[in-house]
């Protein structure tokens, strides 16, 4: 990347750049766009696609529906009511 285009980026960004930080920037980019070039060379079509490195399986518990809920039960312990609604104070 040149130096031209960091500080056309670093502009778009809303970001001064000095002369230092834009040669240090200009050094770590470049090495990056190397990386990512070296990434090209690996043959990937035999791999599944992943989302993740390390996903291994659902964390979320299993989506059961709950029989007979008695809501009775969940009325008699709230602390005021409104007809057949739990009242709650306002938050706004």
């Amino acid at each position: 990347m040149e130096k031209r285009e960091i500080y056309t980026t670093a502009y778009m960004a809303r970001l001064s750049l000095n002369e230092d930080e834009a040669d240090k920037l200009e050094k770590a980019i470049s090495r990056m766009l190397e990386y990512f070039e070296k990434m090209k060379e690996i043959d990937v079509t035999n791999l599944e696609p992943t989302t993740h490195a390390l996903l291994k399986n659902n964390k979320l518990r299993p989506d059961i529906t709950a029989e007979n809920t008695d809501t009775g039960a969940i009325l008699d312990n709230a602390p005021e009511l409104e007809d057949r609604f739990i009242v709650t104070p306002n938050v706004l």
